[in-house]
């Protein structure tokens, strides 16, 4: 009877699953840059309520939060070729991996869209306020003032969903994909040994995943020692312009009983 698990065979696997990796973290990358660029967009539409597109935003959001990763990805790689071919374009030799990235970059981008507009609220009203009365348009506002505060309150979300997005990409497979996953079960489907490649794939989503933890909580503590930092900076300009303004007034007190002393004596005589 075989071995449940064989370690010489999963040594063995190990450097084959390896091999797949760049195809995993491929996939991550481009998915992050697509829902970062189309989250950003969607969070700014809701929040400056752009009529009609805020209601569509609405609904791709909710439709993108209530269905399952794996539907997403077959209503993109079974549906979109059939509804371009109704239109007379034929992408059926399309390299798989696009199908990929747009599957997981609007996943990617309908939660990064709410983490990024909840961020931008999170920050007071007033300072867009202050920033648009001192002569910022708009656009210099939210990249001066709203943002760097926003990112602060960002980051841990980021890494969360950028990890999540990271143990989602095991479903790849499902269309031919040879990622980590993929790799994995081909060689477990040719030796009849699938407990060794799934091992050796766990350890390798448990590495990166860690390695990317640790990634984010040091953007975390860059983005919180830069805002102390401004913080810092703003304190000490306010404290020199109330000091200057109490010098002004000391010295317009100062000047006013010579004034009075002259009158007077101006009247004695």
């Amino acid at each position: 009877m075989n071995q449940l698990f064989n370690i010489e065979l999963a040594e063995k696997y190990f450097p084959k699953i390896l091999s797949a990796l760049p195809t995993t973290l491929l996939i991550v990358f481009v998915a992050t840059i697509i829902g970062l660029v189309l989250g950003a967009l969607i969070a700014m539409i809701r929040i400056e309520k752009v009529p009609v597109l805020t209601q569509l935003s609405a609904v791709f959001v909710s439709f993108i939060r209530g269905t399952p990763i794996l539907v997403q990805l077959f209503i993109v790689f079974y549906g979109l070729p059939e509804v371009l071919k109704m239109m007379g374009l034929d992408i059926s030799e399309l390299n798989k991996m696009y199908y990929l990235y747009v599957t997981y970059g609007l996943n990617t981008a309908a939660f990064q869209s709410e983490t990024i507009r909840a961020a931008i609220l999170s920050v007071p009203e007033h300072q867009l306020e202050a920033s648009l009365a001192s002569g910022l348009t708009k656009q210099q506002a939210y990249l001066k003032v709203i943002l760097p505060q926003a990112i602060q309150v960002a980051v841990p979300s980021f890494g969360t969903a950028t990890i999540s997005l990271l143990q989602d990409t095991s479903l790849a497979f499902t269309i031919g994909v040879l990622d980590v996953i993929g790799r994995a079960q081909a060689l477990g489907a040719v030796t009849m040994h699938i407990f060794e490649g799934y091992i050796d794939a766990a350890l390798i989503f448990i590495v990166c995943s860690i390695l990317l933890e640790l990634f984010f909580k040091w953007i975390e503590r860059k983005t919180s020692y830069d805002a102390v930092t401004q913080q810092s900076k703003m304190a000490i300009s306010k404290r020199k312009n109330r000091l200057k303004t109490n010098l002004d007034h000391l010295s317009q007190e100062t000047t006013q009983p010579v004034v009075v002393k002259t009158t007077l004596s101006e009247e004695l005589l």
